[in-house]
């Protein structure tokens, strides 16, 4: 099976582009996988380091808010669409796929949209429980919309087809268990948070950690406590702490600037604290975790409020809008949470019912429908 995988942007669109890709070759191991992807985008790095294949294909958004630099960007960005469907069929006529997959970001429109003109079976997967402008557009064209949840079928037209699959994870993740991940990070049988604002870091999560870490700590509570600080935090946050004089690791405390066995402290936690971005959520459901949420407002069509909410909604999470979020508030709700345990117990278990185990399943499954 030759399979064309359209993913750019960002890593919530890449990854799950990676993750189909391995499904395809686990169950065919002699397929042949080819990315496509706009070389000023992370996959350009990404993709060939994994070890496929990529095109390119230049393409870029249009940009809404008006100013003299943004009309420079849209006058390039149309100039860009309006040769990108000679590109994509050119990449599609010498490939030739079986079939044509996306997975977001503006690269996927060309690419699929020609594919599904020239009748090649197509298919777009959408992370998000609000579905971007890119799976809008192409949701009537394609063969089927996977999606990871069925809070966004209400988003799409009536006449679309879709299937709900859910989000691939880390086969990590459901390997280790919360005592032996405990064990592994020497630490001891408290409450334990973790909380992170991702890879570049999230100045509200890091204001507030910085004040519930000093709350704990100096209240000489029995709380571990995993943060990961970021890019945003790399002076600031280390500053902040050597002013409280809290060393920013110990038996009960680690905070670096990335974590880098995300896997093992996810397992370890009892609370999650993040932002709620759909891969994120995948896993804290995949390993049935308790979180408190705090959507980014600058995210595209504020998807991870609406991600945030379907967990909220079932009863596996608790959202705090950055707009509101304040250093007491957070304490709070915590300190709720260490006088009742059970309550993290129960908000696990929630969010354990919303994972679908059967992703991998699920995605190849629409995949040999529509190359039958």
């Amino acid at each position: 099976m030759k399979v064309l995988i359209a993913a750019g942007g960002t890593g919530g669109h890449i990854n799950p582009g990676l993750s189909i890709a391995g499904i395809v070759q686990k169950r065919i191991p002699n397929s042949e996988i080819l990315f496509v992807g706009n070389p000023a985008g992370m996959e350009a790095q990404l993709i060939p380091e994994a070890g496929y294949g990529i095109e390119f294909l230049k393409i870029s958004g249009i940009q809404r808010k008006p100013t003299p630099k943004n009309l420079i960007r849209n006058i390039k960005a149309l100039s860009q669409l309006a040769v990108s469907g000679k590109r994509a069929k050119e990449i599609l006529n010498k490939f030739k796929p079986d079939i044509a997959i996306g997975t977001g970001g503006y690269v996927s429109g060309p690419i699929i949209r020609k594919a599904a003109q020239m009748g090649i079976p197509t298919a777009i997967h959408e992370a998000n429980a609000y579905p971007g402008v890119t799976t809008k557009l192409l949701s009537k064209e394609v063969g089927t919309v996977m999606l990871t949840t069925d809070a966004a079928v209400k988003h799409l037209g009536k006449d679309v087809r879709y299937a709900i699959t859910g989000l691939p994870v880390r086969s990590a993740l459901s390997v280790i268990s919360r005592q032996e991940a405990r064990r592994a990070l020497g630490f001891n049988g408290g409450m334990c948070i973790l909380s992170f604002g991702g890879s570049l870091g999230a100045g509200c999560i890091n204001e507030v950690m910085a004040d519930v870490i000093k709350w704990h700590t100096g209240k000489g509570l029995n709380i571990n406590h995993i943060h990961g600080y970021g890019g945003m935090g790399k002076h600031s946050f280390p500053e902040a702490m050597a002013q409280a004089k809290i060393p920013l690791t110990s038996d009960t405390r680690r905070i670096t600037e990335y974590i880098n066995d995300i896997d093992k402290c996810l397992a370890a936690a009892d609370l999650v604290i993040c932002r709620a971005g759909a891969s994120t959520l995948a896993e804290l459901q995949a390993v049935g975790r308790a979180s408190v949420l705090i959507p980014s407002p600058i995210a595209t069509g504020n998807h991870q409020f609406h991600n945030a909410t379907v967990l909220e909604n079932a009863g596996a999470a608790i959202v705090m809008e950055q707009s509101g979020v304040t250093s007491e508030k957070m304490i709070k709700q915590i300190e709720e949470f260490y006088k009742n345990p059970q309550k993290l117990v129960e908000m696990g278990k929630n969010a354990k019912a919303l994972a679908i185990t059967d992703t991998d399943d699920r995605i190849f499954e629409v995949i040999r429908k529509l190359t039958a």
